[in-house]
């Protein structure tokens, strides 16, 4: 980070993946309701953890660049082999990365490892815990960041701590609470505001022609920092950036709603209309399962087809003899 492609590149991995949960969720909770259990993460049909691949080469690709291409020296530390004062917010920078390659590897070790029916909870709520605690370090490391905090960067990181609690408190909450949709929606939503928030900073930090009036680039410490002449500059771009991120707020509310409603229309009716005939296989194989869901996706939005059970079948399933009324 630091740069413009620094905070544009994990910005629209975070997007992506916000975007990738809150479309799998609502599809999820679409085709069965009652039954909604919230996955951690989805697989896919042809490769079953290329969520997780992704999240484990993107973090590694991150910490190449903060430690290794970005330096001019290709590597991070000092002649005498320290941490010089500039290269402090490269290694915060790939903590982060870090903390998101060990929840993602991590996933795949507990899904491998733990394959008993009776073992899937643990390994959901493990898997969400190992998952919370990289939120908590990314809030922590910006919020005891090395960088400036009182300009318009650090402004810009103020508002992103606060997106970053709503994705922590719903993942811990998704520990005890699987079976809520509206939990996993907000998480997967705050997702998505991270990494349009984080292309926002990269654009409007680093791009000349979209810095604040008063406010200009300065060079410090081998890194361009957004600088105003006044006070008066600065209380404005802050004032700026309050209401951008106020503006992207109801844009995110509003797009998450409305892909809800058009992905419930998809799936929802489709689902309505098999539901009449829907049978008791369904009741039967949850019930040889203890009661329990099963974690695959898939296996969640199984539908089995037989003959139709209904209040009008039921006439027709017994035949009662006549009665004679006359004594």
């Amino acid at each position: 980070m630091g740069t413009l492609v620094g905070h544009v590149a994990p910005g629209f991995g975070f997007f992506l993946i916000g975007l990738w949960h809150l479309v799998n969720h609502i599809k999820l909770h679409a085709a069965r309701p009652r039954s909604y259990k919230s996955p951690p993460w989805f697989a896919t049909s042809r490769l079953r953890y290329a969520e997780l691949l992704a999240i484990m080469a993107s973090c590694c690709a991150s910490v190449a660049m903060e430690l290794f291409i970005g330096p001019s020296r290709h590597q991070p530390l000092d002649r005498d082999w320290t941490i010089p004062s500039n290269h402090l917010h490269n290694f915060e920078h790939s903590l982060i990365s870090i903390s998101f390659f060990t929840y993602a590897a991590f996933a795949v070790v507990l899904d491998r490892a733990l394959t008993g029916p009776n073992e899937a909870k643990a390994k959901n709520g493990l898997t969400q815990l190992i998952g919370a605690v990289a939120f908590g370090q990314q809030l922590l490391l910006f919020h005891l960041h090395s960088a400036d905090h009182m300009g318009v960067e650090g402004q810009y990181h103020l508002l992103l701590q606060a997106v970053i609690v709503v994705s922590l408190a719903t993942t811990l909450l998704g520990i005890g609470l699987p079976r809520s949709f509206l939990i996993s929606f907000v998480r997967s939503a705050s997702i998505l505001f991270q990494g349009v928030w984080l292309v926002i900073m990269g654009f409007t930090l680093w791009t000349p022609g979209l810095i604040p009036k008063g406010c200009f680039l300065n060079l410090e410490e081998g890194h361009d920092v957004v600088r105003c002449h006044s006070d008066e500059a600065l209380h404005r771009a802050k004032s700026l950036v309050n209401i951008g991120f106020g503006w992207f707020l109801i844009l995110i509310t509003a797009f998450s709603v409305g892909l809800y409603l058009a992905l419930v229309k998809i799936y929802g009716e489709a689902v309505e209309y098999r539901s009449l005939t829907k049978t008791t296989d369904l009741e039967e194989e949850d019930d040889d399962d203890g009661g329990g869901e099963s974690d695959d996706v898939e296996s969640q939005k199984k539908i089995t087809s037989g003959e139709p059970k209904s209040f009008i079948d039921l006439g027709n399933s017994k035949t009662f003899p006549p009665m004679d009324i006359e004594r």
